[in-house]
């Protein structure tokens, strides 16, 4: 996919021009012309695609902990990075079964899982804020908001993981930006009723601080796997197994659950935890269930993410993260029934159409550098041909 191959990491690049040189070998000129050479989406990455769009429960059930008597902000971050525990099993069962090939190759290097560890105290605090910005923004508003990651996911991949720009992906980063920004236009702005406008445009701002270091988290993920991830012989040819990816979201998840849980100490949360589930709106029993399953939804969606930036690049990543947007719209609408009046309306239409953009450019991409592969191919085999009729 076109920006995919723009934003791959030096790992993935040096792969594909391994594959590229072995296609003009004399020993390929002189057989049938291979297939071009295309970068498509593998398996994995339609399966990183697929929980992406599986834990977009994860911000609705939030909201209804907020709605419905929830203020424990630090307990909030904790359930988007805390459900890292149900990776242990299948992390476990993949090394067992590769134990006959090395289970040290599979390992994560300490330098990677230093950094990861390091990302996730980061993420940690980006998930806080966020929790910040929902507690005082309807679903839908802090969903919009969120979405203008991807121009702060675009520019640091720029300046950290090379980045280099198309007409149509900038073009969908800009309608990207721009969407969440109509939302300040007009009164009230998607207010909920009694709030004040202090607080509306404070979860206004904190949302986009939210955005903007999800925006710086996952090009350094991609920039940690390029330097600290390399593996060397056969392995380093091929891309990560999945057992690297839950490995690293598990890392994350471990490192930030520690910052989370220190927070809570901190704020007497455990003390408090009783208390707020008596009063909970949905009841006691309603109370852990929501806790619990929007801990799986955000699990679901965190290893998404991470399957994305290993397998793909930050930048697809932050695409699939916009395109939760128009799910969570119709999430909130008809369970939370939110109003969804016209600066959102106008918001989600800027937004969708920013991601049209980006999925045509990546076509019309990827049809350019098939027609390129192919007119290389076809001049190696003629001077193939050449060279094997000169006396």
């Amino acid at each position: 996919m076109a920006t995919i191959t723009a934003s791959a990491s030096p790992a993935m690049q040096e792969t594909g021009s391994n594959k590229a040189s072995s296609s003009t070998s004399p020993d390929c000129t002189t057989t049938a012309a291979p297939a071009p050479v295309r970068y498509r989406p593998s398996l994995l990455v339609i399966f990183s695609a697929c929980l992406v769009l599986m834990g977009a429960g994860g911000p609705l059930l939030l909201r209804v902990y907020f709605v419905h008597g929830g203020k424990r902000l630090f307990l909030s971050a904790m359930l988007q990075i805390s459900g890292w525990p149900l990776l242990l099993p299948p992390i476990c069962f993949s090394l067992f079964r590769s134990r006959r090939h090395g289970v040290a190759n599979l390992l994560l290097p300490p330098r990677l899982a230093g950094a990861a560890a390091i990302l996730g105290a980061f993420y940690a605090v980006s998930c806080f804020v966020y929790g910040l910005g929902s507690e005082a923004l309807p679903l839908s508003t802090s969903s919009l908001l969120l979405a203008t990651q991807l121009a702060f996911t675009a520019v640091f991949a720029f300046i950290f993981a090379g980045l280099r720009f198309t007409p149509f992906s900038a073009n969908a980063v800009v309608l990207l930006t721009i969407g969440p920004a109509v939302l300040g236009v007009g009164p009230g702005a998607g207010k909920v009723a009694g709030e004040s406008s202090r607080a509306y445009w404070t979860g206004f701002c904190e949302a986009i601080a939210a955005a903007a270091l999800a925006g710086l988290v996952l090009p350094l993920v991609e920039v940690a796997m390029a330097r600290y991830g390399r593996r060397t012989g056969p392995a380093a040819r091929v891309p990560p197994p999945y057992v690297t990816v839950m490995q690293m979201q598990a890392v994350m998840g471990a490192a930030g659950t520690v910052v989370c849980l220190l927070g809570m100490a901190i704020k007497s949360d455990f003390q408090a935890l009783p208390s707020e589930a008596a009063t909970f709106g949905l009841g006691k029993t309603n109370y852990y269930l929501v806790l619990i399953w929007d801990a799986v939804s955000w699990q679901l969606l965190n290893l998404g993410i991470m399957g994305l930036i290993t397998c793909a690049s930050s930048l697809l990543a932050g695409i699939m993260i916009a395109v939760l947007l128009p799910l969570s719209q119709v999430l909130s609408v008809i369970f939370l029934h939110e109003k969804f009046d016209g600066p959102k309306g106008i918001a989600l239409v800027l937004s969708l159409w920013g991601f049209a953009s980006y999925l045509y450019g990546e076509k019309v991409q990827k049809k350019r550098e098939a027609q390129k592969m192919e007119q290389q191919l076809a001049l190696a085999k003629k001077t193939g041909d050449l060279e094997s009729a000169a006396p």
